[in-house]
């Protein structure tokens, strides 16, 4: 497995913002890392050095170099890296997975290529180890950064390649089911989407699985299955993670906040933001605002 020169390639090409000259493709170095929100986004993560832990709802995810990640759908995690230093960072590679580019590779494969997908939502993550020929893939990709002369006509074939190991790989049905336009997951991830557009507002979960196409229990059942969470569990973490990076520009001003992000009641704001975040409000953005973990990193 080629993880040297993964490793010498991210290296020599990270950038503060993770991104890359190659669409979709982010490279990520981390010299220190605390435990923190964000949205996941769909991608796969390969890590070259170091190891990650992530937290959505009550799973736990770990993994290290030489294994993969996937997302298919933008979830709300909590996550850091292990053991991290200026000496040894964290060295990881992602590509941003879009639903149309699985379509494609899912109408093009001949019939018997693929085994079936089944009926019920997988989880929205799952981690592997990763395949030698993957991570050959994701090495010629990002040698590409010093050929801009290849990458124009090479980068799009080589990303369908590394789509493809991931598809016909062991959490393959994890990312053909964000292909599928009638899948269990695309149903719940148009769900999470409302979710995530409307998260101030009050909402009946009947009326979020009508809006699914599924029946309520079965709506129930898929958006534990995918996110880990209840639909009002999933709305709350939208909301502190939003109350959390409003607090960083104004942190005197709890009751705003709260009453901006959807709100009635300061005191359960506060309650619930000190049982996620581990602090009051107030507490927690004065340490945040001390600290200097601002570098973005992959899921």
């Amino acid at each position: 497995m080629r993880l040297g020169e993964l490793r010498g390639l991210i290296t020599r090409h990270a950038r503060p913002d993770v991104g890359t000259a190659i669409d979709d493709v982010l490279i990520s170095r981390v010299e220190r890392s605390t435990p923190s929100p964000s949205m996941s986004g769909t991608v796969l993560a390969l890590i070259a050095q170091g190891a990650k832990r992530i937290a959505l709802g009550d799973r736990v995810y770990e993994y290290g170099a030489g294994q993969y990640l996937v997302t298919s759908v933008d979830l709300p995690v909590t996550g850091h890296f292990v053991d991290t230093s200026p000496e040894r960072p964290a060295l990881g590679v992602g590509l941003i997975l879009r639903p149309a580019a699985v379509a494609e590779l899912l109408l093009e494969a001949a019939p018997g290529d693929l085994p079936p997908v089944g009926g019920g939502a997988p989880s929205g993550m799952a981690v592997s180890d990763a395949p030698a020929e993957l991570v050959d893939a994701v090495v010629r990709l990002l040698r590409l950064l010093d050929q801009p002369r290849d990458r124009t006509v090479l980068a799009p074939l080589i990303k369908r390649e590394i789509l493809w190991r991931v598809i016909t790989g062991e959490q393959g049905a994890v990312v053909r089911h964000l292909g599928l336009a009638d899948s269990s997951l695309s149903h719940v991830a148009r769900a999470v989407r409302w979710i995530r557009e409307h998260y101030t507002q009050s909402f009946r979960v009947q009326d979020l699985a009508q809006l699914s196409g599924m029946s309520l229990s079965a709506f129930y059942r898929n958006f534990q299955a995918v996110t880990a969470m209840s639909p009002i569990q999933f709305q709350k973490q939208i909301r502190l993670q939003e109350a959390r990076l409003l607090l960083t520009t104004d942190p005197h001003d709890v009751t705003g906040v709260s009453r901006h992000v959807g709100y009635d009641s300061p005191s359960q704001f506060s309650r619930e933001y000190r049982r996620q975040f581990g602090a009051p409000p107030s507490q927690d953005a004065r340490r945040r605002g001390s600290a200097h973990d601002t570098t973005p990193a992959l899921p």
